[in-house]
């Protein structure tokens, strides 16, 4: 392999790309647009929940049991209901989510310590809000229940006696300690998984226009019949957008960081070696696309079809491996987008070192020759 002919053909690529102001402003302002896009409209966290209320105690206890929900950012009381009739209505045309339902002699039997049934309607049309608003609604009843109990217990201290908490009855104190993201912000979560859409449809597409504009022009037979081979001029045609790729991921960490609060709690030298391996793999599979594809439109359409799908569906970004079947499981093995994910999820949320993560390393690279190889062989036979 002969640097000097690489050199050339990099300096032509170099040139190319700067003369195409379109392709070099949508490969550096695309990447942040979509985190800005994805990053502002995609949230998993619930927060007000419109919330109406059918209070038929109408006590002190019942105000202070309804008042626990408005405290949080996570409702909203949107109406006061005043008969059971009017529920359905509500929850028909929107304008509540939930609806609370205090029964008669809520008061007298959770100050007797008796239990005490709260119905909460949901609006179930929204299966994931609803799961999300209902683990909301048992949260604050929790927390309700235990306060409670514990001022019982405080009266009957005070009293001398154990007779003030008869009805109190022991509970368990559930103190859940949540690692990585204490604040469970939805934010930490997704960055990564952007991070690898962003990157993997910009160097993927990139590589692939590449390529096969040379074919468009007439040009790709002329580079092939020269002394260059397919690896020097896979190595000269990737190696700008590599550069361009590195550019993209930094910017889109410094966008993160600066709008949505996401910091690398890990080593930025891990994150900058995963990235770079991650982005050979995606060059090399746009080297392949290419010569699969004989104008642009095709490659853009394949482009996009194997890299935004299966990053939104087999990668673990939206949906969690144990919810699928066992052969999608299967095929998500073949994909760079799952291990490179499980890598930024490693280093950016949980901090953790090399060892933690270092067998997804290794599918990439794997991935990255595998593309590489089969990029050559087909450029050969194109060539020969």
């Amino acid at each position: 392999m002969s640097g000097a002919r690489i050199v050339t053909i990099l300096v032509k690529e170099l040139r190319q790309v700067s003369r195409d102001r379109a392709t070099l402003v949508m490969l550096l302002i695309l990447p942040l647009f979509l985190l800005l896009m994805f990053g502002y409209a995609i949230s998993l966290d619930v927060r007000h929940i419109p919330l109406a209320v059918l209070n038929r105690d109408r006590t002190e206890a019942s105000r202070i049991f309804v008042q626990a929900f408005l405290h949080s950012e996570y409702f909203d009381l949107r109406l006061v209901v005043e008969n059971e009739s009017d529920i359905d209505p509500i929850l028909d045309e929107g304008k509540a989510l939930i609806v609370l339902v205090v029964p008669v002699g809520f008061g007298r039997d959770g100050a007797a310590g008796r239990k005490v049934e709260v119905q909460a309607i949901v609006d179930g049309s929204n299966g994931t809000t609803a799961a999300t608003a209902i683990g909301y609604v048992q949260a604050v009843s929790a927390d309700y229940s235990q306060r409670t109990l514990v001022h019982a217990l405080k009266r009957a201290g005070a009293g001398g006696t154990a007779g003030g908490a008869s009805g109190a009855r022991a509970t368990i104190d559930f103190r859940p300690r949540v690692l990585f993201n204490p604040e469970l912000r939805s934010a930490n979560f997704l960055v990564p998984g952007l991070i690898v859409l962003i990157l993997i449809m910009s160097a993927v597409m990139s590589t692939a226009l590449s390529i096969v504009r040379e074919k468009e022009r007439g040009t790709m037979e002329q580079l092939l019949v020269s002394p260059v081979r397919p690896l020097e001029l896979i190595v000269g045609k990737t190696v700008p957008y590599l550069v361009i790729g590195l550019l993209s991921a930094a910017t889109i960490l410094a966008a993160s960081r600066l709008l949505f609060g996401v910091t690398v709690k890990g080593s930025w030298l891990d994150l900058a070696a995963v990235t770079f391996v991650f982005l050979l793999g995606c060059l090399g599979f746009g080297v392949l696309l290419s010569t699969l594809s004989d104008s642009q439109q095709v490659a853009f359409l394949l482009s996009v079809l194997l890299t935004l799908l299966p990053v939104f569906i087999l990668s673990g970004f939206v949906f969690p491996f144990r919810n699928m079947p066992p052969i999608i499981q299967g095929v998500s093995y073949l994909l760079p987008g799952r291990y490179y994910l499980s890598a930024l999820r490693a280093i950016m949320v949980k901090g953790v070192g090399f060892g933690s993560f270092g067998s997804q390393v290794l599918a990439l690279a794997a991935f990255a020759v595998v593309t590489s190889g089969l990029s050559v062989i087909r450029l050969r036979r194109q060539g020969g």
